[in-house]
């Protein structure tokens, strides 16, 4: 059984394990317009566990979060490159939403970011998605740039970073 990293209401918040992937792969699939492969799953999955994150209820998965880490320039205009985080994907079902679970589910992924001595987390986000630009926000991170016809579909992207320490 796993151990809670923290408790929503009636909600789990716990590390991801492989015996879940098949249920993050469809919240993924349900909830968002960019897919990845069940290989890149696995692979965030092994890199990176302390930042692979599920919400659960009554022993089903109802959204997840994974990390993972980089070398890059910052973005917030330090020289050289930086350990940093990126959130590559964070999704709830749409009946658990507005309930704090987006939250919960940064903050442990933050969690297991910095715990891997990174110096920022960062992030993409559809310049649409307001309510997930304001929790962002709400979490500290800034809107550093705005990437143009960043998905599939054309839409914009607001890349958003957090810097620790």
């Amino acid at each position: 059984m796993q151990t809670a990293l923290r408790r929503v209401g009636s909600y789990m918040i716990r590390r991801c394990e492989a015996k879940d992937l098949p249920t993050v792969v469809d919240i993924n699939m349900l909830t968002l317009p960019e897919h990845y492969s069940d290989y890149f799953f696995e692979s965030i999955l092994r890199e990176l566990p302390e930042s692979f994150i599920v919400a659960e209820l009554c022993d089903k998965v109802v959204g997840y979060i994974m990390c993972k880490i980089e070398f890059g320039f910052s973005n917030f205009r330090k020289l050289g490159f930086v350990k940093k985080g990126h959130v590559v994907s964070v999704a709830v079902l749409n009946e658990h939403r507005n309930l704090g679970l987006g939250k919960a589910l940064m903050l442990e992924g933050i969690n297991g970011v910095i715990a891997r001595k990174t110096d920022e987390i960062y992030l993409e986000v559809r310049v649409s998605n307001e309510s997930a630009v304001r929790m962002y926000e709400r979490l500290g991170f800034q809107i550093k740039s705005r990437l143009r016809a960043y998905y599939r579909d054309g839409e914009d992207a607001y890349l958003m970073a957090l810097e620790f320490g």
